[in-house]
């Protein structure tokens, strides 16, 4: 008992390392218990931490101090990384819209929260806390509680804003989808009947083609194009016994079968004026679509050059260059129709057809290095962390607020990892990694962050939670969760016509709250939540850090 005493309680960096690794270690296995398909994920290290501290498992407050800093360093980091190609581009113009509803959500928060800290009489720091919880977005508490401590140190030894974090959180996962339940019941009527099919009929397919309407005979791919003014690649030709890689100069004559990749509704229009879809689906025993002089190869490439980041994917001219046809694009577990138009990243996965030397000419261009993407390249990320607290450190002045403030280690960290990301590449900056070793760092970063915040809460958590203004933070929790998802999500949908799927996916977006958005997955069908919530999510999470802690300094 004497050894475990030691271990667990006298102060020395062996003590913090163990004590923190169990915390994260019991919390990421708890965490993936599932109650009616919800579970905590990485957030129940904090929830862990709380009962470790409350059990009097404490740590030497440096040793605390710079443990929580580095995994909040990590995590915000690693987070710009990753949605930092893609933070720009969705300003774009079908992202416009969707990340505007989402910058109300957040505005509409900060509203209400401002207005129920008047009425309720909680400090404006606890009420910070308080929304950090209602938003689960436990980033944005860790940059108030920098901006609060260099700002007003007094205020800062004074609040209980983990505690608010910790007391609002739960239902901050509940709320946002009990606020799409009442969304969905209260404008039944105003959503269109077929909604769930019409989010179906946005999935990409592939579909087989005969082609027998005399009105497109003897007319290229492209004239073919032109007519139609939909989306659609025609992947293979068949043709007296073998298949064909088009170009948009391809002459399609009666009797041709396509294999075109398209969205459900978009085949139904190409039924019409293509052709009768075939009844046996695309994969006809009859014919092989692989077969062509015994050459044709399907290839999935990699793209890892750094010039490719950004371009859109009509500029490389692939068809006309190399006769190869790019039929899918994959890009986090997304399948991505491939447009002219559709900008590519590093990372970014395409599937390819055409003969082999054509492919190993396309594997020259886009890269295909995947060795490149296996070994992150830690130079950039060490010196990212770097130039992020010496960003972070840069005082600002601001009207209204007399001493200089400091974006602080969680805004610096976020606006740099952005622009790495983003323009990186550019300057042949290798900062692209793949998606679980950016997973990886992060939930290093978040879970080693949530458990010294989860351990340092733990004290007087218990004892708040049964003290009246308990009760009353919990509630204010849920009101600041519940009331701006409903506002802004009926609005979308009742004056803006948009549909559900995506309205749904915007707002688990705008809350960061993926278990929302798995919910949102189990009940529709489609890809429009998930491509609603990529789009959103960069913007409103770098929001929320940056107005949290300007909540702070021109309030306070």
């Amino acid at each position: 008992m004497e050894f475990l005493d030691t271990i667990f309680k006298e102060h020395s960096v062996i003590q913090a390392l163990i004590v923190i690794s169990m915390v994260c270690a019991l919390g990421l296995a708890l965490g993936k218990v599932k109650v009616r398909g919800i579970s905590l994920g990485v957030t129940f290290v904090f929830f862990i931490g709380i009962l470790a501290g409350h059990l009097g498992l404490t740590l030497d407050a440096q040793m605390l101090n710079y443990a929580e800093n580095f995994g909040l360093l990590v995590f915000i980091y690693a987070l710009g990384l990753q949605v930092g190609p893609a933070f720009f581009s969705s300003w774009g113009k079908s992202g416009m819209k969707l990340n505007l509803l989402a910058l109300s959500v957040v505005f509409v928060g900060i509203g209400l929260t401002l207005i129920l800290q008047q009425f309720s009489g909680v400090s404006l720091p606890d009420m910070v806390g308080i929304m950090s919880g209602a938003t689960t977005n436990t980033p944005m508490l860790g940059a108030a509680q920098e901006t609060l401590q260099q700002i007003n140190t007094e205020e800062f030894s004074k609040s209980n804003m983990t505690l608010g974090l910790a007391l609002t959180y739960p239902l901050g996962i509940v709320g946002v989808i009990f606020a799409l339940i009442v969304i969905r019941k209260m404008l039944a009527k105003h959503l269109h009947i077929t909604n769930t099919n019409e989010d179906r009929r946005n999935k990409t397919v592939i579909v087989g083609f005969e082609v027998n309407n005399p009105a497109i005979f003897g007319r290229t791919i492209q004239e073919i194009a032109y007519l139609i003014a939909k989306h659609f690649v025609i992947s293979r030709v068949w043709r007296e016994g073998k298949a064909i890689v088009p170009t948009s100069q391809t002459i399609i004559q009666e009797g041709d079968h396509l294999l075109i990749i398209t969205t459900e509704s978009t085949a139904d229009l190409l039924s019409a004026i293509i052709g009768k879809k075939e009844d046996r689906d695309w994969n006809r025993e009859d014919i092989d679509w692989d077969k062509i002089d015994n050459q044709l190869e399907s290839h999935r490439i990699v793209i890892t050059r750094p010039e490719i980041n950004g371009k859109r994917l009509g500029s490389l001219r692939l068809r006309n260059l190399y006769g190869i046809n790019v039929s899918r694009i994959h890009r986090s577990g997304v399948v991505l129709l491939p447009t002219p138009d559709l900008v590519l990243f590093m990372g970014d996965r395409l599937t390819v057809v055409g003969e082999a030397k054509a492919i190993s000419n396309v594997e020259k261009v886009l890269g295909n290095a995947v060795k490149n993407l296996d070994e992150p390249n830690l130079v950039s990320v060490f010196a990212g962390m770097v130039l992020s607290l010496l960003v972070g450190s840069i005082p600002l002045f601001i009207p209204g607020i007399s001493s200089p403030v400091k974006l602080g280690l969680a805004g610096g960290a976020i606006v740099v990892g952005i622009l790495v990301g983003a323009f990186g590449p550019r300057v042949h900056m290798i900062t692209y990694t793949t998606i679980s070793a950016n997973l990886m760092l992060r939930g290093l970063g978040l879970s080693t962050f949530l458990a010294c915040l989860g351990l340092d809460a733990g004290v007087h958590f218990f004892e708040t939670v049964f003290r009246p203004e308990g009760a009353l933070w919990i509630g204010l929790g849920f009101a600041i969760t519940v009331i701006p998802v409903i506002i802004v999500g009926f609005a979308a949908i009742r004056f803006m016509k948009m549909d559900f799927g995506t309205i749904a996916g915007m707002l688990c977006g705008s809350m960061a709250n993926p278990m929302a958005l798995n919910y949102i997955n189990s009940t529709i069908e489609g890809d429009s939540p998930s491509v609603a919530y990529a789009t959103v999510y960069p913007l409103t999470m770098f929001s929320r850090l940056v107005t949290a802690q300007l909540l702070l300094m021109l309030f306070l």
